[in-house]
């Protein structure tokens, strides 16, 4: 089980991460240590916000494992 204090790197999947709330939530997460699957509708928008965002699910539970944290932002 983890707990709220463990420092145990996550991994996030945020949807809507080109701009705004997604975008600053991705870059939180990463500054924190975490691992992070960024979509957006517009993939250059996303890129700009999120140099190394070009992930889906699939790719990530493939590469990682897992996810941990879902922020569905998107809509």
């Amino acid at each position: 089980m983890i707990t709220l204090g463990d420092r145990m790197n996550k991994v996030w999947f945020i949807t809507g991460a080109g701009s705004g709330i997604g975008a600053a939530t991705a870059r939180a997460a990463r500054k924190a240590g975490h691992r992070v699957v960024a979509t957006g509708r517009n993939m250059e928008k996303l890129r700009e916000a999120l140099a190394e965002a070009k992930r889906a699910v699939d790719d990530a539970v493939a590469r990682i494992g897992r996810i941990d944290v879902l922020v569905n932002n998107a809509g």
